[in-house]
C-alpha cells in the first residue's frame, strides 16, 4: 500500500491526475507480494517475518522513482516491473531448490568454479560488453546482465564453507618458531587464492566498487570466524596500500580518487548535491522535482533524487530500512546452528549492506563514488534478482534456526523458576 501511495503521489506530482490503469498496477503489486508470502508460509513459515517485507518496500520505492525519473522513449519502468516479477520468481525457485543450507556446503567448489567462470564471462570477446569504463556486462541475445552480481553469492558460500571448516586452524596457534607458536599461515593459503583471482578479474574489467565490496566480504567473514583483531589490522594496512597502488595503475581508480577530492569538474556529483539540497529536510514532493538534471538519476544516483523529493526524512527512512535488513541478518546468523551457516547469513548480510553503504556514501561524498547499484531501489535486473536469491538463502537458514530462537526467546514457566530458586 505504501508503494501504490507513492506511485500515486509521483502521478499527481507530476501530471496532476491520477495514473491511469492504477487498477491493474494495484493488481500486480499485491499479486507479486502475494505470491512471496505464499511462499514464505509454504517453505518458510516460521522463518524471520521482517527480511521480505523490507525488501517488497525498497523495491516498490525504487519502482516508484525509477517510474519517475523514466526518460522519454525509453522503457525502464517496464523493464524493472519484469526484472520484479523475474526476482520474485527466483526467490520462490531458491526457496523450492534449497531444502536445506548444508547442502550448499557440499558443493563449494563447484560454487567457487562457476564463480570464477561469472567472474570471466564479461572478458570473453563475444558477450562481453563494456558499459562507461567497466567490463562487467554480457550480453546474450536481447539480454544484458551482470554476472558479477551472481558469483559474489557464489563466492560468499565458499568463503563461509572454507572457513568453517578450517576456523581452529585459523584461530589457534599451531605453528613453531623457536619457543613461540604462531598462526599457521597455510590454510589461508587456497581462500586468498581464489579471492586474489576474483580480485585481479575485477580489476582487469575496471571496476572498483565490486572489488572493495569483495574486499570488505573476505575480511570481514575472516575476522568474523577466527575473532582476531590481528586480521582486521592486516586488512586496513593492505586496503590502504592496495588503494595507494591501485590509484597510479588503474585508470579508473585514479579519476575516482581525483573526483572525490575535486568533485566539482563532475557534473554527475555536483547536480546530484543541489538536488539534495534543493529537497532538503522533507523533499519537494514526489512527482514535483524539475530543472536539476541529476545524471543517471533512475541507476546510479538515484539515491540523490529520494532525496531531492522526499528529502532529508526521506533518504534517513530508505537507510533506517537498510538498518533493520543487516539486523534481521545479522540476528539469522546468531540463531544459526552450524558454523557455516552463520557465516553464510553473516556474508550474506556484509554484502547487501556494505553495497548500500558504499553508494550511498559515495553520493554523500563519505567515499569514492562507485557507481554500485542501490540494492533493490536502483534500477537494474541482475541486481534485483540476485538480491531476491540472496535473502531467500536468508530465509532459508533462519527457517532452519528459528525453534532454537522460539526456544531461547520464550521465558521459563513456573516450575522452571521454581526449580532455579530452590537451587
Amino acid at each position: 500500500m505504501v508503494t501504490v501511495a507513492c506511485y500515486v503521489l509521483a502521478s499527481l506530482g507530476s501530471t496532476s491526475h491520477i495514473p491511469p490503469r492504477l487498477g491493474v498496477f494495484l493488481a500486480v503489486v499485491l499479486g507479486l507480494s502475494l505470491l512471496a508470502h505464499l511462499a514464505n508460509r509454504w517453505l518458510v513459515p516460521d522463518a524471520n517475518p521482517v527480511i521480505l517485507p523490507i525488501a517488497a518496500l525498497l523495491n516498490g520505492i525504487g519502482y516508484v522513482l525509477v517510474t519517475r525519473w523514466n526518460p522519454p522513449g525509453d522503457h525502464l519502468a517496464a523493464q524493472q516491473a519484469a526484472w520484479t516479477a523475474i526476482g520474485i520468481g527466483a526467490y520462490v525457485l531458491t526457496l523450492l531448490v534449497i531444502r536445506h543450507s548444508r547442502d550448499l556446503d557440499r558443493y563449494r567448489y563447484l560454487l567457487l568454479l562457476a564463480a570464477a567462470l561469472l567472474f570471466l564471462a564479461p572478458l570473453l570477446p563475444v558477450i562481453g560488453l563494456r558499459i562507461n569504463g567497466a567490463r562487467l556486462w554480457v550480453h546474450l541475445g536481447p539480454i544484458q546482465f551482470q554476472p558479477v552480481e551472481i558469483a559474489k553469492i557464489c563466492l560468499c558460500i565458499f568463503f563461509a564453507s572454507y572457513f568453517a571448516e578450517n576456523k581452529e586452524l585459523l584461530t589457534i596457534p599451531t605453528a613453531r618458531v623457536g619457543n613461540r607458536l604462531f598462526l599457521d599461515p597455510r590454510p589461508l593459503f587456497p581462500i586468498i587464492v581464489a579471492w586474489g583471482f576474483a580480485m585481479l578479474v575485477i580489476a582487469v574489467e575496471n571496476d572498483i566498487g565490486f572489488a572493495a565490496l569483495l574486499f570488505i566480504l573476505f575480511i570481514g567473514m575472516l575476522w568474523i570466524t577466527t575473532g582476531r583483531f590481528g586480521y582486521l589490522l592486516l586488512g586496513i594496512v593492505l586496503f590502504a596500500v592496495g588503494a595507494g597502488v591501485a590509484s597510479h595503475l588503474f585508470v579508473q581508480v585514479h579519476q575516482r580518487v581525483s573526483l572525490w577530492l575535486n568533485p566539482w569538474p563532475n557534473t554527475q556529483l555536483a547536480y546530484a548535491w543541489y538536488g539534495l539540497g534543493t529537497g532538503g529536510v522533507g523533499g519537494v514532493g514526489l512527482g514535483v522535482g524539475s530543472g536539476i538534471p541529476i545524471p543517471f538519476v533512475y541507476s546510479d544516483m538515484i539515491f540523490a533524487g529520494l532525496g531531492w523529493e522526499l528529502g532529508l526524512l526521506g533518504t534517513a527512512t530508505v537507510a533506517m530500512a537498510y538498518l533493520l535488513l543487516v539486523g534481521a541478518g545479522l540476528r539469522v546468523a546468531q540463531a544459526a546452528r552450524s558454523d557455516f551457516a552463520k557465516l553464510m547469513a553473516t556474508g550474506l548480510t556484509i554484502l547487501i549492506g556494505f553495497q548500500a553503504l558504499i553508494i550511498m556514501a559515495g553520493v554523500l561524498r563519505l567515499l569514492p563514488f562507485t557507481g554500485l547499484t542501490l540494492p533493490f531501489i536502483a534500477y537494474g535486473g541482475s541486481s534485483l534478482v540476485a538480491n531476491y536469491v540472496l535473502i531467500a538463502v536468508l530465509m532459508r537458514i533462519s527457517q532452519e534456526s528459528e525453534p532454537l530462537e522460539v526456544a531461547e526467546a520464550s521465558p521459563p514457566s513456573l516450575g522452571e523458576r521454581t526449580f532455579e530458586v530452590a537451587a
